[in-house]
């Protein structure tokens, strides 16, 4: 007698269960979790200590504020996806009841896609800069930044648990295993794939032209203008957000392709998949020991940085639109 097809994401199997990996998934996915939500708060708090004198908005440099956007997607990931995982691990079945599952994807959804928007944007910024020396405005507050990163998301995970497509997929909640499963490709495989080959070519693009520009000023003998080095700091320190966002997604997309042409994708890789995913808090707070170091370093650039901004941002209040200073 042949069985009913699954219905919904409830009627898989819960992950690992059937070949004794359970706790091997669900255990280093927490220890990863723990960790990165750990490091994103360090970031948050080094962060606002360090510029306590400083309004938000106006006194603070693009990476800086990058830094906390970065962070906070990373700790708001980090809470709803430990939750999910240690309910899993505790009961050793999908999470109940399904509403409550149904949030913990709808966080996901939001600030996986929000971190993904949040890197690319960047990506294109460090090109811009190299490329026609225009570094992009996000507008007054950076409302126009953040409402392409977070608020697309959410209108996109609305629709999506609107439509019931988000619930267990068999290793947590994201989206449905079943009534999901097309959704989730786009949003989650197609989307990453998109992004990375995106930010690849910008990331080469970008390191080329520097490189060009930086072997052009030695072999002239000519030192480059201030403005000319500032941009090119400022495009290596945005790379790192993007070199960054590479190791922690790279997996990822592997697995969502390979998952496009077979369901047997290798165990070994969805290990990988729980590791590198739950790692960005982690390499947030190392590209923020990186550009800070930098900047002690260089004491007096920064200090050109925020006079930069504040000019920039007073010829922005009278109507001219500009871009903000560097980072």
């Amino acid at each position: 007698m042949e069985s009913n097809p699954p219905s919904n994401g409830y009627d898989l199997p819960v992950y690992g269960t059937q070949n004794d990996t359970f706790y091997g998934i669900h255990i280093p996915a927490l220890i990863c979790i723990v960790t990165s939500f750990t490091c994103a708060i360090i970031a948050i708090v080094l962060s606002f200590r360090s510029k306590s004198h400083r309004t938000f908005f106006t006194g603070w440099l693009k990476s800086e504020r990058f830094i906390v956007y970065l962070a906070v997607c990373d700790g708001l990931f980090n809470t709803a996806h430990f939750t999910d995982h240690l309910h899993i691990v505790i009961v050793r079945d999908h999470v109940y009841p399904r509403q409550l599952c149904e949030f913990y994807g709808f966080t996901l959804v939001e600030f996986i896609t929000a971190q993904n928007l949040l890197v690319n944007v960047i990506a294109v910024n460090a090109f811009m800069l190299m490329y026609f020396d225009k570094n992009i405005y996000f507008g007054r507050y950076d409302w126009r930044l953040l409402t392409w990163t977070f608020g697309t998301p959410f209108v996109g995970a609305t629709i999506a648990e609107a439509l019931g497509q988000l619930g267990p997929n068999g290793a947590y909640c994201h989206f449905d295993g079943v009534k999901g499963k097309i959704v989730g490709l786009v949003f989650t495989t197609v989307t990453i794939l998109l992004i990375l080959l995106m930010n690849s070519v910008l990331y080469t693009l970008t390191w080329r032209r520097i490189q060009k520009l930086t072997r052009s000023a030695d072999q002239s003998h000519h030192s480059m203008t201030s403005t000319r080095r500032a941009s090119i700091r400022s495009a290596q320190s945005m790379s790192l957000f993007v070199l960054a966002f590479f190791i922690q997604w790279w997996t990822m997309a592997l697995y969502g392709t390979w998952n496009i042409f077979t369901d047997n994708v290798p165990q070994p890789l969805f290990h990988l998949v729980t590791i590198f995913v739950n790692l960005g808090g982690t390499l947030n707070l190392i590209v923020y020991i990186i550009l800070r170091r930098r900047r002690i370093e260089r004491p007096s650039d920064t200090t050109k940085d925020v006079i930069k901004r504040a000019t920039d941002s007073k010829k922005s209040s009278n109507g001219t639109e500009q871009c903000s200073s560097p980072l």
